[in-house]
């Protein structure tokens, strides 16, 4: 076991402001960084995933976590673009996972039981309705490594079914041919995602490029990873002081036992509960990732009077890539839902001697997440922000010659309570040839709805929902194909598709009246949803190269990629990694052409042409 801790311990009672523990004392930690030898030629790597030891914040006891290279979060690996890279991720873990997992019952008025820390009683025993979920004390470590992003072969994507238990190791490729980007790994565990990614399994993965080269953006120690999660922790039933102990504490509704996925009261980046960090008076680039498990982030830069300073920030990339130029920050924030990235330059020159906040604005619980203490003197910096960022850029649209021949796949979500299920789903759909549509709705399973394209009626079955129900989409490999994604009511999924990289095309939505026309109850529509209304505009940054996509309830978003450069079974899924875990999840073949011709599968032999 790795131990990280530095400092004595202290007692922290969890009451009163910031649960005892005191603001920005902490500086940030940054994960260290590991280069391949090699830097112009393939290299060989081994990344060793261990039980360490280390502490949120020096006023709390050490915390046990699982940690690639016994770091929370793990190393920052740095590639060149077009240089393979080989990985073994080596589980050398020792002992079951180090979290408690309960269920509090959800009554309201009262709070938010995920909102607070400790689960017990002061006599030691269990509040009425809270309970233990069995099962989660006894997990072994099963993990299997995604790196979020990446172009690469079925047989390297962190398949979910194919973890490796301790003494193991995962071998990966990664060829990197892709543009400069943040790229992030983490836990992909078939059921078990929201645990292993809780105990500590994550960190971050640079793609470097010539054209970043050109723009000498800020680097060394003026480029700073920003790993932004929440957490909670038990308490000592006796004392009621923090423990340190990760608590995995999720909400359920006792009415129906439906649990609301995991949030926490403590705000951490890169490991550190409200940290600071000292920084010259001159550019920074961070690069930001939402590594939470369901919790989004609307970020904005505060200053000491309390008013929003986001006129020294800009957003050069996005999940993909760089931006084709700087983006202002909207004005009500940066929205990253869970696995959104964000590449961010900050003027810290605007504030000489001041201290400044990154925060969650509209956050229920403590919106601040770290300081920034900004040095009291002139300080000499050659970096300029350019005009233009990426040159290599192209916008597309539905009218693109890319897209004049392209694949279409039909995804909808669906709202807890559809077809009794407790949580929300995922349908894929396959449209109905006119002498297979129903003659009374609402019918099980089949959507009607109208398109905005032409104001025609299509007719769409579900085929599949759970994850290891049959394959049904096929992608042609060098074909384009645009994802169709519809929400047909619930909270807002940031979808996530893997194996390559996209454009959000347009977003419509339907109004909460429009909505009714899907039975819960049923599964279907009681009659064709209208054409879609033009939805929220989209945002500058918004236009960049990306891999996860909010889609709120009643949007219906395209999205178009490129399946290229690698083949074999990937998967797409809600990015809240307890939705996925409950099944919103599905595989997706990428194969040759000439293969496809061959391939004899229940339904079409390739998306909807």
């Amino acid at each position: 076991m790795t131990d990280v801790i530095t400092q004595p311990t202290q007692t922290v009672t969890a009451t009163g402001p910031n649960y005892g523990l005191t603001k920005f004392l902490d500086p940030l930690r940054i994960p260290p960084l590991v280069r391949p030898h090699s830097w112009w030629h393939q290299d060989e790597i081994t990344i060793n995933m261990t039980t360490a030891r280390t502490r949120l914040h020096s006023q709390l006891p050490a915390t046990t976590v699982w940690a690639y290279e016994g770091q929370f979060p793990g190393p920052t690996i740095e590639v060149r673009s077009g240089k393979r890279l080989r990985i073994a991720w080596s589980n050398d873990i020792e002992g079951t996972i180090p979290l408690v997992a309960v269920q509090a019952p959800l009554v309201p008025p009262n709070p938010n039981p995920a909102n607070s820390p400790g689960y017990r009683n002061a006599d030691g025993t269990l509040p009425e309705h809270v309970k233990i979920i069995e099962g989660v004390a006894e997990l072994p470590a099963w993990t299997v490594v995604h790196l979020h992003g990446a172009m690469t072969g079925g047989g390297n994507d962190g398949w979910a079914h194919n973890a490796t238990l301790a003494g193991h190791a995962q071998l990966t490729e990664y060829p990197n041919v892709q543009p400069s980007t943040t790229l992030w790994y983490h836990d992909h565990a078939m059921a078990v995602t929201r645990f292993n990614v809780h105990a500590g399994l994550a960190g971050l993965y640079l793609v470097r490029d010539r054209e970043e080269d050109t723009l000498e953006l800020p680097g060394g120690d003026h480029e700073i990873p920003l790993i932004i999660a929440d957490r909670n922790l038990d308490t000592d039933p006796g004392t009621g002081a923090l423990t340190g102990q990760l608590l995995f504490k999720v909400p359920y509704v006792l009415a129906n036992g439906a649990m609301i996925p995991f949030t926490g009261p403590f705000n951490v980046v890169n490991g550190v509960i409200w940290p600071h960090l000292d920084v010259d008076a001159r550019w920074y680039r961070f690069r930001v990732v939402n590594a939470a498990n369901s919790r989004f982030y609307r970020l904005n830069l505060i200053d000491e009077a309390g008013t929003v300073r986001n006129e020294a920030v800009r957003i050069i990339g996005t999940d993909g890539g760089l931006l084709p130029k700087p983006a202002s920050v909207p004005a009500d924030g940066l929205v990253l839902a869970p696995a959104e990235r964000a590449d961010v330059l900050i003027d810290f020159s605007r504030f000489k001697g001041q201290r400044l906040r990154l925060t969650n604005t509209g956050s229920a619980v403590e919106p601040d997440l770290m300081e920034f203490r900004v040095e009291n003197r002139d300080r000499h910096d050659s970096f300029t922000l350019p005009e233009k960022v990426s040159t290599s850029y192209k916008r597309l649209s539905h009218d693109s010659p890319e897209l004049a021949e392209h694949d279409h796949v039909f995804v909808a979500t669906v709202p807890q309570g559809t077809e009794g299920e407790a949580h929300p789903q995922m349908w894929e759909l396959q449209e109905v040839p006119d002498e297979e549509v129903p003659a009374e709705f609402p019918s099980a399973g089949i959507i009607q709805v109208t398109d905005p394209a032409d104001g025609k009626v299509r007719t769409f079955r579900k085929v599949a929902s759970l994850f290891d129900d049959t394959n049904t989409f096929f992608i042609d490999h060098g074909r384009w194909a645009v994802w169709n994604l519809i929400h047909l009511g619930g909270p807002t999924h940031p979808m996530h598709i893997h194996m390559s990289q996209f454009q959000l095309l347009t977003r419509r939505e339907y109004s909460d009246t429009e909505l009714t026309t899907f039975d819960v109850e049923t599964g279907g529509t009681t009659a064709p949803l209208p054409a879609p209304a033009v939805g929220r505009p989209l945002e500058a940054y918004e236009e960049g190269w990306k891999d996860v996509f909010q889609l709120q309830a009643g949007e219906w978003l395209t999205v178009a990629g490129l399946f290229e450069g690698a083949t074999g079974q990937f998967m797409y899924h809600c990015h809240i990694l307890d939705h996925e875990d409950e099944g919103m999840m599905r595989p997706f073949v990428v194969h040759p052409p000439e293969v496809s011709r061959f391939h004899i599968h229940p339904g079409h032999p390739h998306g909807e042409h």
